[in-house]
């Protein structure tokens, strides 16, 4: 297999740029699981979602897997692994995850992403953090727990745990492999072409489970508003969230870009405030105070550090 071009500045840059956008197009998917959780069953949500998703990816990037079916044909059983972990753990997963909890615990729960990566970075590609990395990990961190505890470190005593937080861990697991699959299996794929097959294989992995689900609890309606859930997960959360973050951890590599999760309660709670009229509370500005330079400290890299 060749290997794969050097990032250019331009395209670290980008990366970086897009590792504060992001996490918006991942939350909106943590918020449509609880919002859609009473009438459309998990497995479907996420088969219709994912594909949608390799059908129009496979429309817009037809040429190049024509071009490319040959390592199609070797990455196949990257694909497979890759679409269990990404599309059937981390969706219908978190969809079922989601109807015995709430999307503010998704957000915070996946929070615990970047942790994994991290380690199993060090692990498989022996990454070192300097200082500078470790203080932005670990401001980052520390405000991700200022939210989780909202400010009070007695909340510590009430916390529980039910099965949907419990599958959410789950798939937060599994995200951190997939991360670091990505970037530990190369491609000579374009990064929607290489979604497109993933995508794809997810799908596929999906089907026996949608069969099963669809005789046990019916399909679901077809109406107006499962419309417009699965169109905006296929568009949001699906081709735009899932494309740039393989673009980021491409370009910035598994660890840095696995940070960006810290930010997944933060713009939850935004999203809360702004749809729900929850409240935006005083930790939510000390864990955002925290967490924004944290990232900035980790994942930037100095001119001097680039030559």
């Amino acid at each position: 297999m060749s290997t794969p071009p050097a990032s250019t500045a331009r395209d670290q840059q980008l990366a970086q740029i897009l590792l504060f956008i992001t996490p918006a197009m991942f939350t909106t998917n943590m918020v449509m699981a609880r919002a859609t959780a009473d009438f459309i069953p998990p497995v479907a949500l996420a088969f219709w979602r994912w594909t949608g998703v390799c059908l129009v990816l496979g429309l817009l990037c037809g040429r190049e897997l024509w071009r490319h079916r040959a390592a199609i044909r070797e990455e196949a059983g990257q694909f497979a692994v890759l679409g269990f972990l990404g599309m059937v753990i981390c969706g219908a997963g978190v969809y079922w995850g989601a109807a015995s909890t709430t999307a503010t615990n998704i957000g915070l729960i996946y929070a615990t992403s970047p942790v994994i990566i991290i380690l199993l970075s060090r692990i498989w590609f022996g990454e070192a953090m300097n200082l500078r990395q470790g203080l932005g990990t670990a401001l980052a961190l520390t405000g991700v727990l200022v939210i989780v505890l909202r400010g009070d470190i007695a909340v510590l005593k009430s916390l529980s745990f039910s099965l949907g937080d419990l599958l959410i861990l789950a798939a937060s697991v599994a995200w951190a492999v997939y991360t670091v699959l990505l970037k530990r299996w190369p491609t000579k794929l374009s990064v929607n072409g290489r979604l497109a097959g993933i995508t794809g294989a997810g799908a596929l992995l999906l089907l026996p489970g949608l069969v099963l689900e669809t005789i046990s609890a019916g399909p679901p309606a077809m109406d107006g508003r499962t419309l417009l859930a699965i169109i905006t997960l296929i568009i949001v959360p699906g081709i735009g969230a899932y494309s740039t973050y393989g673009y980021m951890t491409k370009h910035l590599g598994p660890s840095k870009t696995g940070l960006m999760l810290y930010l997944s309660p933060i713009y939850t709670a935004v999203m809360a405030w702004v749809l729900l009229g929850e409240s935006f509370a005083f930790y939510h500005w000390i864990g955002s105070a925290l967490v924004l330079p944290g990232l900035y400290l980790a994942t930037h890299k100095p001119q001097q550090e680039t030559a």
